[in-house]
Parts: structure tokens; sequence; C-alpha cells
């Protein structure tokens, strides 16, 4: 399994693109004004203290305030909010937490009023981005991401990933933050720590604690609302969460910021910087790794999977609806059998859009019906386990008697939204059609249909002059590949009569 990251400079940001054995699997938008950022950290002042809700408002700088639960706290805040105070006023004139004097822990069953008023001066951390009307969820809690480990202010524990089994393993890793971490700092240790160097843990963790210097740098004299420590931008995050042997390569378009990639890549993992490289083609970057058309096939209403079926994806406030159809698949012994593998292809085709399209929140999936017990067992483990490579928090429940799955997706940003329409040119822009270029893969996805399952042999295509030009284009035409990939020529008719999306097929005497 290989990964690649293929990076867009555009006037209003960057958009990366990471690709797994060539399929698209993630997209981000990282615009050139990136604040409120989840990581982000912001000195804030209490708007409203809501009782009722056991909440706080707190006003970070954004055109809505920004939401504080009181279990978003953390049992730590008393000790973090002190040492916030004594930094803004200069009573605190060192980030070392060594001598510092923690306080009693926050019972969880408390009361924000008893513990933050109107006006009140706090120290926030964004959990989730702005979303719809919603202004970004906050935290006290803070924590510091690395690499290797991520650093927790105030705490003493030593938390180790689950996903690393080897139990010698685990415990050198203990022993050896243990020795290494500052006093009153806690330190999650990540997936990827696993067999690592004392160096390179050690110089992650050094990295970290600059950060908490910077922070408390920008805290003197500071006066709300102000951002006092920006998470890194998009790409160098991406990087930091995902870079691993598996990476192939990363392309950039902008020399600029290929070199600040590089730069970055090489202080990182040392000698990675060469899979680094700058694209300097005519055509757009995402055009020609093939990521637009993905892209198109990937955001619709519609998404049509190779073997011929496909999803019906509807959106709402609440939650998003999935439907599974089989279309035109065939070629299983039965319909159990069918549904079966119908359904593990969609399941995993699902967990991609999921993570693609960022989508979070309730989602409820209706699969075909399958009858038998063990099938239905074996589509949940298999959705489970296209879904264990998601970072989102998520949890997937059984299939109900009526073959309908729910989950839930942790939504910590706004979902990626992209138009898969465009304007009509028969109507004048009076209404909108599917993107002419996955009619193509549809026309393409009929007739190995006809071919391959129906079995017929003449077989004539009817469509708009328009679209009979493009399939017939070049030496190396849609026509003449048919002709190779079925060892038949479909014959391609041009009519005025058709809309430029309409076409059918037919079966010659």
């Amino acid at each position: 399994m290989s990964y690649e990251l293929i990076v867009n400079s555009t006037p209003t940001g960057v958009v990366l693109a990471l690709m797994r054995d060539k399929k698209l699997i993630e997209l981000h938008e990282e615009k050139i004004s990136n604040d409120f950022s989840v990581g982000d950290i912001y000195l804030g002042k209490v708007r409203k203290v809501v009782p009722n809700l056991n909440a706080a408002f707190v006003q970070v700088g954004y055109e809505k305030d920004a939401f504080l639960h009181y279990l978003d706290l953390g049992p730590q805040f008393r000790s973090f909010d002190k040492w916030v105070k004594g930094s803004i006023q200069g009573k605190i004139n060192t980030p070392d937490l060594a001598k510092f004097k923690k306080e009693k822990d926050l019972d969880k069953d408390g009361k924000i009023k008893e513990v933050l008023s109107a006006n009140r001066v706090i120290a926030v951390q964004v959990a989730k981005e702005p979303i719809s009307a919603k202004g970004p969820r906050l935290s006290t809690e803070i924590t510091l991401p690395g690499r290797f480990v991520v650093l927790v202010p105030f705490s003493n524990k030593i938390s180790i990933s689950q996903k690393i089994k080897d139990e010698e393993e685990r415990v050198r890793l203990r022993r050896l933050m243990n020795s290494i971490k500052p006093k009153n700092f806690g330190v999650i240790i990540r997936t990827v720590a696993q067999n690592k160097k004392v160096a390179e843990l050690d110089q992650d963790l050094r990295t970290l604690v600059e950060n908490w210097q910077k922070l408390h740098k920008e805290l003197r004299n500071s006066r709300p609302p102000k951002r006092v420590l920006g998470e890194m931008n998009r790409t160098t995050a991406i990087l930091r969460d995902l870079l691993t042997a598996d990476f192939t390569g990363i392309t950039v378009d902008d020399a600029t910021l290929a070199d600040e990639i590089r730069e970055y890549v090489e202080h990182i993992d040392p000698g990675k910087s060469k899979i680094v490289k700058t694209y300097s083609g005519r055509i757009n970057i995402f055009d020609n790794h093939g990521i637009n058309h993905q892209i198109k096939a990937s955001f619709g209403h519609k998404v049509a999977m190779p073997s011929g079926s496909y999803l019906i994806i509807e959106h709402t406030e609440a939650m998003h609806v999935i439907d599974v159809n089989s279309g035109n698949r065939k070629g299983e012994k039965d319909q159990e059998a069918n549904a079966l593998a119908t359904n593990m292809e969609a399941a995993s085709e699902i967990a991609r859009l999921l993570k693609l399209r960022d989508m979070g929140g309730i989602i409820s999936i209706d699969f075909i019906d399958m009858h038998e017990r063990k099938n239905n067992k074996a589509l949940h483990e298999h959705l489970k386990k296209e879904m264990s490579g998601d970072r989102a928090k998520h949890n997937v429940l059984a299939p109900s008697r009526f073959g309908v799955v729910e989950m839930t997706r942790q939504r910590v940003r706004p979902e990626t939204e992209i138009k898969t329409a465009e304007v009509c040119p028969s109507c004048k822009g009076t209404g909108e059609v599917t993107a002419t270029i996955l009619v193509i893969d549809e026309i393409e996805n009929n007739l190995k249909y006809l071919i391959e399952e129906k079995k017929q042999k003449n077989i004539s295509l009817v469509v708009h002059p328009f679209i009979e030009a493009y399939l017939k284009k070049g030496i190396n035409s849609r026509q003449k590949k048919w002709f190779m990939k079925y060892k038949k020529w479909i014959s391609i008719k041009g009519s005025d009569s058709a809309q430029l999306l309409q076409y059918e097929f037919e079966e010659n005497p």
C-alpha cells in the first residue's frame, strides 16, 4: 500500500489530495486565512454562562460566540487557569511547571456557574471548527500534538496508543518517556512512536515544550480576543500525522511551497525529503493525476461503483442517509450472494467517502437486504475493518432486521462540499445536469453490462453530436479502446434530436 500527497496551490490557498494506491481518500483545503483551526489556542472572554446547558459562550474573535461545555474544561482547569492569569500579569515568569503548585481537580459532576462567570478571561483551544451557523467548539484541556507524542500540561499521566500491541515495546516507551518528560507534563504516545529511537522521541518532545514556551510568551500582557498559539498549517499537519515509510511521493505545483515542505520533511524524517517533487507541467496538477475526475465522481448525489452498483447520498442538517443500490450488477450464483458482494463493495466505498467528504454526525446506511445472519455479521465486521483507518472517532452498530446500519462519526471540521453539476448548454443555464464527465462513465458501465452479462453482439450507441465527437476523437479514441477491450466494433451515431447527456443503446439485427 502506497500513499502520495498532491498539493495544488491556488490564489485563495492550498488544496491537498491524499492518494492511496492512486485512489483519492482525503481532500483538504487550507485557505490563506486559517483562523479557528482545530488545535489553535485563543485568549477569550466569557460572554455568558448558561446553567441549563451547563456551558458558557466565549468570544474568541469569530462572528459567532464559541461554545464551551463544563465537561470540556478538563480536570486540571483550575491549575491551567491559575497559570494563564499569572502569565498574563507577569507574576509567572517561567513556562516551566516543575515548581508550579497545582490546584485541586474539578469535580466531573460540577456546575459551570461555580467555575466561570461573565467577562471572565480564559485561554481555550479549538476542538471543532465553526460549522454551519455554529461557532467553534472549545476546550480548556490543552494538548500540544507532535509527530510521535502529544504533550498534556498539568498532568503526569503517560498513555500509550492501544494500536501498539507489543508489551515489551509498551514497557520500553513508558520507561523512556518517564525519564525524559518534564515534571507536571503528561504524554500520550502515538502509534508512529513504535520502535523509534530515543533521540527522535526526545527531539519531538523538545519541540512541543518550545511551543509551550511560545504560548507563555504570547500570553504576557495579552488582551482578548487573541490567538496566542496557532496549529501548524494543514499541509504540515497532515505530514506530521501520516508520513510513514509507505509514502512514495509528495508532488507540489509551487516551487516555494515545495521547498518549505521539503525542509519540514527533512526535519521530521531525515533523508526522506527526496520524495518531494516540484510539478511544472502545463496542465493543472489535479487534472494530470486524475484527481478532478475522482472528485466529480465522489462528491455527487449519486456515486457509481466499478461493478455497476451505486450509492445515493442524502444530506440533512441532523444526519446523512446513504442508500445502496445493485444497479445492473449481476454474475453471482444467487440473489443472496449478489447482495453480499454488492454490500461488501459498498461498505468499502462508504468508508472512503466518509473520510473524503468529512461527513459527520449520525449516518444511516440502507444496505441491500440479506436473509442469512452470517452474511449480516460479515458485512458488519467488514465495515468496521474499513473504518478502522479513519482517525475521526466513530461507532458502527450492527445491521438492524431491515438491513440498516446506523453509525456516528466525529465532526470536527465543516463537511467538504463540491458541486458536481454544470450549467446545461441546452437550456442556457435555466437548469442543471450531472457533470458531463460522469455520463461517459455511465455509458461505459452499461456497455460492459450489455456485452459481458447480456452477451449482446451487435450494439450501436446513439448520442448527442458533441458526445459523438468526444468518443471518436483522436487515434486512441474511446471507440477504439472499446474495440480493443471487447473485440467488437461499437457503432456510434450522432443525433441532433438527442439532449446533450441523453444516450441510447440499440441492438442491430
